[in-house]
């Protein structure tokens, strides 16, 4: 990504008063999110390839897709330091919680809602996160 590019982004959070700015190129996504006083926080990270054969194996393990219910920052524990809520091949039932979506200041529990084992999990904490998108996968 261009230096130049950053700048008119970073430019255009600060004259628009955005706190968190996302865009995607191709496959190439950047992030910026700014803390309060605090300079803007840059991730980049190029967007990884799948195979068709990895596609066809998710595919074919017929895996329960746990999704966020909400935008917002996805947790896995409680608080910091603590341990986590869940594992991979943890097993977890319906009214377990899983993880912790936040969104405005307010931390919202995601339970299981089915039962079984912790086959992945797709979000790295403190990950913003989109209403719908895939948080975990199970094993029935």
């Amino acid at each position: 990504m261009d230096l130049k590019k950053l700048k008119k982004f970073i430019k255009f959070m600060n004259d628009n008063n955005l706190s968190e700015l996302e865009i995607e190129e191709g496959k190439q996504r950047i992030r910026l999110k700014k803390y309060e006083s605090q300079k803007p926080q840059v991730s980049y990270q190029q967007a990884p390839e799948k195979t068709e054969a990895e596609t066809k194996k998710e595919k074919d393990e017929n895996l329960i897709e746990i999704k966020s219910p909400m935008v917002g920052t996805f947790y896995r524990s409680p608080s910091p330091g603590a341990k986590p809520y869940a594992e991979v091949g943890k097993a977890v039932g319906e009214e377990d919680v899983i993880c912790i979506v936040e969104a405005m200041k307010v931390m919202n529990e995601v339970k299981a809602e089915t039962n079984g084992k912790i086959a992945q999990i797709l979000v790295e904490d403190g990950q913003p996160v989109e209403f719908g998108q895939t948080l975990f996968t199970v094993h029935p």
